[in-house]
């Protein structure tokens, strides 16, 4: 199930919040293992590799080929172990592997938000935008600052992805731009944790002030080529998870006129797997008012038989081209830029832009 190899560290590469990128030399068990490997680190973890260091590595990522997780990660610096983190809280994250680690819940008794948020059960008809992509959040946030630059956006990141947000470099670069995260369920890293969604929601409100909030996965996701085997799918529980606790919540389907997949063409068969069969609670179902032709009816059509229970809003959504380019994180989905998918982030623009209308 793992292919662990020993490497030596030679450089440090670059790092941003919670993340250590490395140049790592691979001591070879076979003919095909590369003799250098890029490498990441989360220094929380596994303490900050140095060049000379001999590290145990996790090679599974490299050599299935991945993109976004194309990282050889480090597992242990054996001969130079962290101190012991001395964590006030009990709730354990990535349980039962050999990184299991122990994080302080936002509302446990040891945290500082545990009296705010022991009775809270209601997020105040809250607009809550959610997505099946993590490459969603900076157009979201992107197209709520167009309405509102001061509002106080929380991030809420599921577990469908990466378990770290520190992987994110994304996240690494909005932060300025967030009043902070909250990571869920197995999910770790973020500024408040929680243990499900509804404690995410319940945090991003309550703890983080939020005005408005965004739900996507962390970056990673994974998918089968099925209608059913993709971590995305859980965009719809998290409609579900707003509606019990009486926020108010915006789906950003995936629409796009770029992705060579069929399947992705138009609404992606994800959003219509999420939106349409998962979530049993009504929903703002976003698209732009202005999409060229013929996408633009492929998508009326589509999301039109989703509604209802859904309600299909059209939103503009071109005048927000300036607030994508002016992002301070790299736009990207599936390798492509703004210039090859501007339907992809401008449609998540404009849930963004609504449900800061919704908050104003």
């Amino acid at each position: 199930m793992i292919r662990w190899r020993w490497g030596t560290v030679v450089e440090a590469r670059r790092e941003w919040r919670g993340s250590l990128e490395l140049e790592v030399t691979v001591e070879s068990r076979r003919a095909e293992d590369p003799a250098t490997v890029r490498a990441l680190a989360y220094p929380r973890l596994v303490g900050t590799p140095e060049p000379g260091d001999r590290v145990l590595l996790n090679l599974n990522a490299l050599a299935l080929g991945l993109g976004t997780g194309g990282y050889a990660l480090v597992v242990a610096v054996p001969d130079r172990l962290p101190e012991d983190a001395d964590v006030p809280g009990h709730v354990v994250k990535a349980r039962y592997t050999p990184l299991q680690a122990i994080v302080l819940a936002a509302d446990e008794e040891a945290s500082g938000l545990r009296h705010a948020l022991a009775g809270a059960t209601d997020l105040e008809a809250l607009p809550v935008v959610v997505a099946d992509l993590h490459s969603a959040l900076p157009a979201v946030v992107a197209g709520a600052l167009t309405v509102r630059p001061d509002t106080r956006i929380a991030y809420v990141m599921t577990d469908g992805g990466a378990l770290p947000a520190w992987f994110s470099r994304t996240l690494d670069a909005l932060r300025p731009l967030l009043a902070g995260t909250v990571t869920t369920g197995q999910a770790f890293g973020g500024d408040l944790e929680s243990t499900n969604v509804h404690s995410g929601l319940l945090a991003a409100r309550h703890g983080l002030g939020a005005d408005l909030a965004i739900v996507t996965q962390g970056p990673g996701n994974l998918g089968t080529g099925t209608s059913w085997g993709f971590s995305g799918v859980a965009a719809g529980e998290a409609v579900n998870a707003v509606a019990a606790l009486g926020g108010h919540p915006i789906a950003a389907p995936r629409i796009s006129d770029a992705d060579p997949r069929p399947r992705h063409r138009g609404v992606s068969h994800h959003s219509l797997t999420a939106f349409g069969r998962v979530a049993l609670a009504s929903a703002d179902l976003v698209m732009p008012s202005d999409l060229p032709e013929p996408l633009a009816g492929e998508v009326r059509e589509a999301l039109a038989a989703l509604c209802p229970p859904h309600t299909l809003v059209e939103v503009p959504s071109r005048d927000l081209l300036p607030a994508l380019t002016a992002l301070p994180a790299k736009l990207s989905t599936m390798g492509r830029g703004l210039a090859e998918d501007e339907a992809y982030f401008l449609s998540a623009a404009a849930a963004g832009r609504h449900a800061a209308t919704v908050a104003g």
